[in-house]
């Protein structure tokens, strides 16, 4: 087969025709000139102020530079090319790269002529150590579209707009243009911004169908203002640049999922119903589990948050950071999860990496040394909202290792939960110290996969991997191989643009690109400040988007007395009881896409663009998904609309679920959308045809 990877060189007279162009499948992904260089060096020097997980990064750049010279060798080995660039500011002064096929991909694909997928890295092989910036271009088109980023939550197009991708708070608002911001802002320096999110990843997909990834930790910004290029900055020269190129966007999917991991499958019981989120001790808890029963709301699982105890703060209703039964608030536990088993309903709780210092746990990790120090090697404390905690010391395998038994093993698993939140895990400051030396600014992005990891290792050493499933909503790249759940972090109770239900669509799909194929969000929304209070309205609204996704929960939010609760409503508990069943009828075809999932990698809720790759209208929407290839969900994401425009790609014929109308694609069409029929149509041609059909028979109870 001919080689993919093709250097042209041109060794001209002038500055405009000295330089060269690298294409790997033909497509052009390096264009280097004298006179436009495809690679800037520099140095700075940052400031990251970190308050309660919110960072203020300012950056002082002493240099930029162009390496304009780049002096070329070529060696080859059984047909197979490699390419040495090195490229020169001044003859003492260079960045090397190895240009190779990865070898694993390079002969597996040599043995498959049937497929094109394969890889191409751009390895660093030294580097000048006074380097601490550097700056990439990467080609691009004028029409050209670019997704992914990790989760994004305001754009999924990140055309026209630069994403610093550093794991933190995502805000309360984000969006400097709404009164809810400033007030976040101005009282607890966390409105955030656009860009701002738990799960950053310096990886982005082409509407081109490539994907183009950066082998570093380091804080990195990538910028897609440019008609011409895409510019990528990161603190510290990468391991390597990663290029996936492939015929489909399917194929690529796939490709991406294989480099990043594949997450473990869920657990079936999780199909089962809505898991109820619900945090006010056992009394309680069972009282309105058994309302919700009583409504004949499908329920999976009980998830008490509380289980350790609750603190109260100026921000609401927080838990008590010592991850240990409290038997004050649940009296029962061991014996309430053994009942709540037979009756085929789950306990899951909450844990995160931190140890609050007021909390018994926090003496005993003293003791076993798991906690990152000071510089000077003393004690180190992070605050979290008017209480302080230590940080698990990850790199440390002793620290990991005793978390994974006193904690999730001993104080979880043997007590029978069947799942839990992992939450957090973007606090890490960066002037602590760490057991492996690692530069805290280095550790930070990475500290996400390694809470995951943790996670896992701890369900894999119990023997429970697709049993139990943890969920949580920091990430960065890795994240995939071990975390087998998103959630879309802590959304505003509201409809708003940038931080309202709207978001956790454009979550879903943008992590859906990196390789994350389950994804969920909080029913209702989590975050209720300065007056900003859920309505039933909203609740019901973000129940039917919930229906069609890869779990159903429900969340109280921080401040629950001041925000309505399901259980208020008999006329929501009905509503909430027809999504249920809704959820739990799709069972069969879910089943189907958790196969597709872990067989291909593919996200159970997909862009319209992955499955109509020739109807250009379909790339720029970030408001409907597919559910798989054959559900087209378009959720109500605004207060009081009880109509709503939906476009149909092209090709197919779209049967509207509640009417059975069929519709011709490629066109928009404003349907009604009542509460409890949100907007969702299947493809005419599905397999699923009559599963489908059978979801306009469910009622209200």
């Amino acid at each position: 087969m001919p080689n993919p990877l093709n250097l042209k060189i041109y060794d001209g007279s002038s500055p405009e025709s000295s330089g060269f162009d690298l294409y790997f499948q033909q497509q052009l992904l390096l264009r280097h000139r004298e006179n436009a260089p495809c690679c800037f060096i520099g140095m700075g020097h940052e400031t990251m102020d970190m308050y309660r997980g919110n960072f203020n990064i300012y950056d002082q750049l002493e240099s930029r530079e162009p390496l304009r010279h780049v002096q070329i060798i070529t060696s080859e080995n059984n047909n197979d090319k490699t390419y040495i660039l090195n490229f020169k500011r001044h003859e003492n002064d260079a960045i090397q790269l190895s240009v190779e096929l990865s070898v694993e991909l390079s002969l597996e694909i040599s043995i498959d002529k049937s497929t094109h997928d394969k890889q191409l890295i751009l390895k660093t092989l030294a580097s000048n150590a006074d380097i601490n910036r550097i700056w990439w271009r990467i080609p691009a088109q004028k029409d050209e579209q670019v997704w992914g980023c990790g989760e994004q939550m305001s754009y999924f197009n990140l055309r026209k707009r630069n994403f610093p991708l550093w794991t933190s708070e995502p805000g309360v608002g984000r969006d400097k243009s709404t009164h809810l911001t400033w007030l976040a802002d101005t009282q607890m320096q966390g409105g955030g911004d656009y860009y701002h999110t738990n799960y950053p990843q310096p990886t982005f997909v082409s509407s081109q169908k490539y994907c183009c990834h950066l082998q570093t930790t380091a804080y990195c910004d990538f910028d897609f203002k440019h008609d011409d290029y895409h510019e990528l900055q990161a603190w510290c020269v990468p391991e390597q640049i990663e290029f996936i190129v492939a015929p489909s966007f399917l194929n690529l999917l796939t490709q991406i999922s294989n480099r990043f991991g594949r997450q473990p499958t869920l657990p079936d019981w999780v199909l089962d119903g809505v898991i109820l989120g619900l945090k006010r001790g056992e009394t309680e808890n069972l009282k309105n589990l058994e309302t919700a029963l009583d409504n004949g709301i499908k329920v999976s699982g009980l998830w008490c948050e509380d289980w350790a105890g609750v603190r109260q703060t100026s921000f609401g209703n927080r838990l008590f950071w010592d991850w240990q039964w409290n038997k004050t608030r649940f009296p029962n536990l061991p014996k309430l999860i053994q009942e709540l088993n037979e009756r085929g309903i789950r306990f899951l709780n909450y844990v995160s990496p931190y140890l609050c210092k007021d909390g018994p746990l926090y003496q005993e990790g003293l003791a076993h040394d798991v906690f990152a120090k000071a510089q000077d090697g003393g004690e180190y404390l992070v605050d979290f909202g008017e209480f302080e905690c230590g940080v698990i010391d990850f790199t440390n395998p002793a620290a990991t290792q005793w978390f994974k038994d006193r904690i999730i093993k001993q104080n979880m698993i043997d007590l029978g939960v069947s799942g839990w939140m992992a939450d957090f895990g973007e606090y890490l400051p960066i002037d602590l110290k760490l057991h492996s030396g690692l530069d805290p600014k280095l550790a930070h992005n990475a500290w996400p996969p390694l809470w995951a990891q943790a996670n896992s290792e701890a369900v894999a050493e119990s023997g429970k991997t697709g049993e139990i499933v943890f969920f949580m909503r920091a990430g960065f790249t890795n994240t995939q191989k071990y975390c087998p759940l998103l959630w879309a972090g802590d959304q505003s109770v509201d409809f708003s643009r940038h931080d309202g239900l709207n978001t956790v669509i454009c979550a879903a799909l943008s992590s859906g690109l990196m390789g994350n194929a389950y994804h969920h969000s909080d029913i209702g929304g989590y975050t209720s400040l300065f007056g900003n209070t859920r309505t039933p309205e909203l609740f019901m609204r973000w129940a039917e988007m919930a229906a069609f996704t890869s779990m159903m929960r429900t969340h109280e939010c921080n401040r629950p007395t001041e925000n309505f609760q399901f259980f208020e409503d008999t006329g929501v508990m009905a509503h909430l009881a027809k999504m249920t069943q809704v959820f739990v009828h799709l069972k069969p075809y879910i089943k189907h896409l958790i196969g597709e999932a872990k067989n291909h990698g593919w996200a159970l809720q997909r862009p319209l663009f992955v499955h109509h790759e020739d109807d250009l209208e379909t790339y720029n929407i970030q408001d409907q998904y597919l559910f798989g290839q054959d559900l087209l969900v378009a959720p109500v994401h605004a207060a009081q609309q009880y109509t709503w425009k939906v476009y149909l790609p092209k090709g197919e014929n779209w049967v509207h679920i509640w009417s059975h109308k069929i519709y011709t694609g490629g066109e928009s069409i404003e349907i009604p959308a009542p509460l409890g029929e949100p907007p969702v149509f299947y493809r005419e041609g599905t397999a699923f045809k009559e599963l489908f059909k059978g979801l306009a028979g469910i009622e209200r109870l």
